[in-house]
């Protein structure tokens, strides 16, 4: 089948700008900026416990003895839920709405982290660090900004895809100091009541102002005019599994959807698979402090929200398999710098490094969402998700692995090495993807071809 557009139109990498400013009623820019806000929030509770296991991988090995390969193995369980969840809870919200959807996902992760203080076995740990809050964190992944973003905007999908993704580091910038001092000052369990009490909070605002649609509140997709109102309202008739699982078949006949599957994989592995779980206990093994380790990988969340977002504003403008070419090949080359970086003080040398690597995080997001959503149109974001289940696919491979290379050596040093030669192959896999063909050069009566 075609996953184009359903209006026929053909696809383009660099949203027209002129389309801003089409929605200039009040109600219309009101709704837009709560939307935003209320998912940017949603985003900043679901992040929270995504920060933790990196600071409490060292107090969990201490206290019952884990193994660090073990401990490695529940965030594994982690990252793989949260990726597989996504498209399932695309399709979930095709179904049942973004707001039960999302508040059903953030009780998941309050009651996961919460439960925790109580565990006294590994798989204990698997079981809620793992399972439980990976299927929580998972509803509220890239799939549900894929979501918003393509209903509720015409104009600056972009950038708004680019401040949404930024709530993961903000989340990351706000969480990761506390959780670190608390479970210094006060010990884990803590730590983790914190986070399950900022998720708990989050649910009423998601009730009482998070909206499906824009049709529910009687507007259009901002940037957009009546008679081109965005995507439709999608009442999927078919169950939510085959409706992800035929989705998902569809996708993977083309190539667009394996390169970017591969190169989001490799984005997974050297982010939060490698650097947010193992950069902390690879600090400490070269003499660093902890809380300083941490304070490092929240600066890391200060400047991802400025990268991100510029990433956002530069994918409105320009060839996103570009911009993604940009950002793996400078990403491999800081990884292959780090080890020669890590001591027990923080030089001015690792302080670049950390500007650079946050620039740089995510801002893979919002060109990896533009090209999903102008070759696969209306069933975008469920693409996406199954996208984004293979970063963290390749999240969960890296952040056992390193584990297990730590265990086995003594150290990290092969895993950033390979996590930089990879970073390099990401570039190779984002820049082969090929442009759709634009209308104007298609011969009279010759159809749009599908993506490839």
């Amino acid at each position: 089948m075609s996953f184009l557009p359903a209006s026929g139109r053909t696809p383009t990498f660099a949203p027209d700008a002129s389309d801003f400013g089409r929605s200039t009623d009040r109600k219309h820019a009101r709704w837009a900026l709560t939307i935003a806000v209320v998912s940017f929030v949603t985003l900043i509770g679901a992040a929270g416990f995504r920060s933790v296991p990196g600071v409490l991988m060292d107090p969990l090995h201490m206290e019952f003895g884990w193994s660090h390969g073990t401990i490695s193995a529940a965030v594994s369980v982690n990252l793989v839920l949260f990726g597989l969840t996504s498209p399932f809870a695309a399709a979930l919200m095709d179904r049942f709405g973004i707001r039960r959807v999302v508040a059903a996902a953030l009780t998941l992760v309050a009651l996961g982290s919460g439960l925790t203080v109580f565990m006294t076995a590994s798989w204990q740990l698997i079981l809620l660090w793992g399972v439980v809050v990976g299927l929580g964190t998972g509803s509220m992944s890239m799939a549900f900004v894929a979501t918003i973003t393509s209903r509720w905007y015409v104009a600056r999908r972009g950038l708004v895809s680019g401040v949404l993704t930024a709530a993961n580091a903000t989340g990351q910038l706000i969480f990761l100091p506390l959780i670190a001092r608390l479970t210094a000052d006060h010990g884990w369990r803590l730590a983790a009541l914190v986070v399950a009490g900022a998720a708990v909070l989050t649910v009423p605002l998601v009730i009482l102002l998070l909206r499906d649609h824009p049709h529910d509140v009687g507007v259009v997709a901002y940037g957009a005019s009546p008679a081109d109102p965005g995507l439709p309202r999608l009442n999927a008739p078919t169950g939510v599994a085959r409706r992800a699982l035929s989705t998902l078949r569809d996708g993977a006949r083309t190539g667009t959807f394996w390169l970017l599957a591969g190169s989001f994989a490799i984005c997974g592995a050297t982010t939060v698979g490698l650097v947010g779980t193992h950069f902390v206990p690879a600090a400490h093994d070269h003499g660093m402090p902890s809380t300083t380790a941490a304070g490092l990988l929240a600066v890391v969340g200060i400047f991802d929200i400025v990268g991100t977002i510029c990433s956002g504003w530069l994918t409105d403008r320009y060839d996103p398999r570009l911009l993604l070419l940009g950002y793996y090949g400078l990403r491999g080359l800081g990884l292959l710098t780090l080890p020669a970086l890590l001591g027990p003080d923080v030089q001015p040398s690792m302080w670049v490094f950390i500007l650079f690597y946050g620039l740089d995080w995510v801002a893979t997001v919002p060109p990896t969402v533009a090209i999903t959503r102008e070759r696969f149109g209306d069933r975008g974001p469920i693409v996406f998700g199954w996208v984004f289940a293979s970063h963290q696919v390749g999240a969960a491979i890296a952040a056992f692995g390193a584990g297990a290379i730590r265990d086995a050596t003594g150290s990290y040093t092969i895993a950033w090495y390979a996590a930089g030669g990879l970073s390099i192959l990401g570039a190779a896999l984002a820049v082969s993807i090929r442009r759709p063909r634009p209308a104007h050069l298609l011969t009279p009566g010759q159809a749009v071809p599908s993506p490839n």
